[in-house]
């Protein structure tokens, strides 16, 4: 037997309509004229691989093919009641064709159920004749209306039920005034040549062939496609003129209604309680802006979105349903019911297998109720084993999506969880590289500083995070090193974390401290966020303050293994470093479980790149700032040094300095630096990086003098 590969270039992965069409086209094959037939994506388009040749492909579908019996019998406008067009149900009809037997007995039994109604039922009397439908309906009358509806059972004891509606196919096959099956119904008198028209074999094949192969064809119809193909809906600016039609070609449509078929809703394996209705439907998530700057983030008026699936390897229809019957994605136990769960899911392989990618649509609302599937991103099915870092911020970014929809809640709330959702997807979905991380990280950072003024603080301050993120946003810089080690210091020690002195928290620094729902009064919080060197040198102030009944040192000390390095300082005090960058990193490095920490376990290296060495006045001011003695030598912290930098009087500080070393047995070797207030507050806001006790004693060994004719000369 002879197997034929078909590309189909009228069928590609967008629009939405033309994805439809191509799994129309592999359905209506495989279920009446090829059984074996197969059907796969290459190079964004649609190839089937079957027994039938191209002329007897296009033979089947003018001469034996039938249509499936869709109709919707509940809906007004559907040409069952008195005011509604009854022009194609009525070609239909008196078409003498046994391919359309299934289609009229599908009408002769609608009809007799609402001879004499006026008008569609109300809301109550709707679902208890879509219920019968449910009880009659056998073949594919039945697969057409589960696709279209789950009748779910209210809660509240009260047994009634409740339809609800896949967003693919509106509210039961239509979207708002626009039915679908209707015209599904008329598209059908087109091919046919019903109804006084004159489309006879050649236009039928025109039109086939258009759909098809994409050969160009005579006009299309005049008529509405609804939300399966954007570009032809018409409307404002939808053409040269002020105004256009909307246009379809009737193969286009029938295809595409044959397609959406495959797509049966299931309440009883994917419908909870805390999910929307479109989650009944395969591969359907509410709807989010993550990763798309044109969705829609009302989940009022939003319909959510579908993730369509890609796949490469040959499928047989029976695959094919298999896999839209499993047409979910996991997340551990959890089903996937938002665009970034879908994107963790994909990441961990939590899919069915065989798919290489999935095309987004989103259904949003064009105007009144009419709806457009807009295409979004393509993400491709790739196993990223850092997705895992995402599960440390997935219930955090959940409370705040809820925030974000709590009444008068602020819009500056949902503009920062719409920056860290980007974020997340973008690394869940696009190269694995440092940067995704990072931004991730300052995206989160973000939301604590609008946290700090009293704002979405329910949703609690950054979780904490495994020390895997480290490696994820390790990329070389002297930001991230001095971000680490920062980020690091005296964490898990007996002194607070820095992360006090940013935010109001409890011990622990895990959870707002709090009076009435509002945040507690805390003299420890002296960083502001506003500028980077300000907000260290007032940690520092701070850090000497609560250090002054102790040890008289700023108690400042990096993790093992992450202490700043003098080629990274030397960046830092020379101006070369973002400073706004490396706060934010050390802010998430905060929140770092630092207990579980092991630079040698997490593959950390934190040596700085080369041999630059600060200036040796700024080492007199770093001697000066230790949180420790070194040696025999306890050269306890003047506070008078930072407030001398933090006024720009570099000179004053490093005159203070020179008397503290002196006093050590260290002469230094400058005792006056040219510089204006920016390079002292610079300098002084280095003094936070912690350093090593190494690092400590190399500066001691700089500064000291070697031979007797250096210290004459001093």
């Amino acid at each position: 037997m002879t197997l034929y590969r078909h590309v189909l270039r009228g069928c590609t992965p967008t629009p939405l309509a033309h994805y439809l069409k191509a799994l129309g086209i592999l359905r209506l094959v495989a279920e009446q004229a090829d059984a074996g037939c197969r059907g796969f994506w290459k190079d964004d388009r649609f190839e089937l691989a079957t027994c039938l040749g191209q002329d007897d492909l296009e033979s089947f579908f003018t001469e034996r093919y039938e249509p499936t019996p869709i109709i919707d019998p509940w809906n007004g406008g559907s040409g069952f009641y008195e005011k509604d067009n009854k022009d194609a149900l009525n070609a239909l009809m008196s078409f003498d064709a046994p391919r359309l037997s299934q289609m009229k007995q599908a009408i002769i039994w609608a009809r007799g159920k609402t001879e004499g109604w006026l008008e569609a039922p109300s809301e109550e009397g709707k679902v208890n004749f879509q219920r019968e439908c449910f009880n009659e309906w056998r073949g594919t009358s039945a697969v057409a209306l589960a696709c279209a509806l789950v009748l779910e059972t209210e809660q509240g004891g009260g047994g009634g039920q409740k339809a609800r509606y896949p967003a693919l196919l509106g509210t039961g096959w239509n979207d708002g005034r626009l039915d679908f099956a209707c015209n599904f119904h008329q598209r059908l008198c087109d091919v046919f040549g019903l109804g006084g028209m004159k489309a006879g074999e050649i236009v039928n094949r025109a039109w086939l062939k258009n759909a098809l192969w994409a050969e160009a064809d005579k006009e299309h119809k005049k008529a509405a496609i609804g939300q399966f193909f954007p570009e032809s809906v018409g409307g404002a600016n939808s053409t040269t003129g002020s105004d256009g039609n909307s246009s379809v070609n009737p193969w286009d449509y029938i295809l595409m209604m044959e397609g959406a078929v495959l797509f049966i809703a299931s309440a009883a394996k994917r419908l909870k309680p805390s999910a929307l209705v479109q989650a009944s439907a395969p591969f359907a998530l509410r709807g989010n802006a993550a990763g798309s700057g044109t969705a829609s983030n009302s989940e009022k008026n939003d319909r959510g979105e579908q993730w369509m699936p890609i796949w490469e390897q040959p499928l047989g229809i029976g695959e094919l349903k298999s896999l839209l019957a499993e047409g979910r994605a996991q997340v551990g136990k959890e089903q996937a019911a938002r665009p970034i769960d879908m994107a963790r899911a994909i990441a961990s392989l939590g899919v069915a297998k065989g798919i290489t990618s999935f095309q987004r649509f989103a259904y949003l609302e064009r105007n009144g109720q009419a709806r457009l599937a807009v295409p979004l991103s393509r993400v491709s099915v790739t196993e990223r084993p850092r997705a895992r870092l995402v599960d440390d911020l997935a219930g955090w970014m959940v409370r705040l999506q809820r925030l974000c929809h709590d009444k008068g809640s602020p819009g500056r709330i949902a503009l920062v969880e719409r920056v860290l959702s980007d974020a997340v997807f973008d690394a869940l979905t696009h190269d694995d590289t440092p940067g995704r991380w990072q931004a991730v990280l300052k995206a989160a950072v973000a939301v604590e500083q609008l946290q700090a003024v009293g704002t979405a603080i329910k949703a609690g301050p950054i979780p904490r995070l495994t020390p895997e993120w480290v490696a994820a946003c390790d990329d070389g810089s002297p930001e991230f090193r001095l971000a680490l080690a920062l980020g690091s210091a005296s964490a898990g020690r007996r002194q607070d974390p820095l992360r006090h002195h940013w935010l109001p928290l409890k011990p622990g620094a895990q959870a707002f401290n709090k009076n009435d729902d509002r945040l507690a009064h805390d003299v420890r919080v002296v960083a502001h966020g506003r500028e980077a060197v300000a907000d260290l040198l007032a940690v520092l102030v701070r850090r000497c303050i609560e250090g002054e009944k102790q040890s008289r040192h700023p108690a400042i000390i990096a993790g093992w293994g992450t202490e700043a390095t003098l080629p990274d300082l030397a960046a830092w005090v020379a101006g070369e470093v973002d400073v706004a960058h490396c706060l934010s990193l050390a802010r998430a490095f905060m929140a770092l479980d630092w207990q579980r920490w092991d630079a040698k376990k997490h593959g950390y290296k934190h040596a700085g790149l080369g041999d630059a060495r600060p200036p040796e006045a700024w080492m007199q001011l770093r001697l000066c700032a230790l949180p420790w003695p070194i040696g025999e030598r306890d050269i306890a912290m003047d506070p008078g040094i930072l407030l001398r930098l933090e006024v720009g009087d570099l000179d004053g500080a490093l005159h203070i300095a020179a008397h503290r070393l002196q006093a050590h047995g260290i002469r230094p070797l400058v005792k006056n630096v040219l510089g204006g207030g920016a390079l002292a507050r610079l300098w002084g806001s280095a003094l936070a990086f912690p350093v090593s006790q190494a690092t400590a004693a190399t500066l001691i060994e700089t500064l000291q003098p070697q031979n007797k004719e250096l210290s004459h000369a001093r």
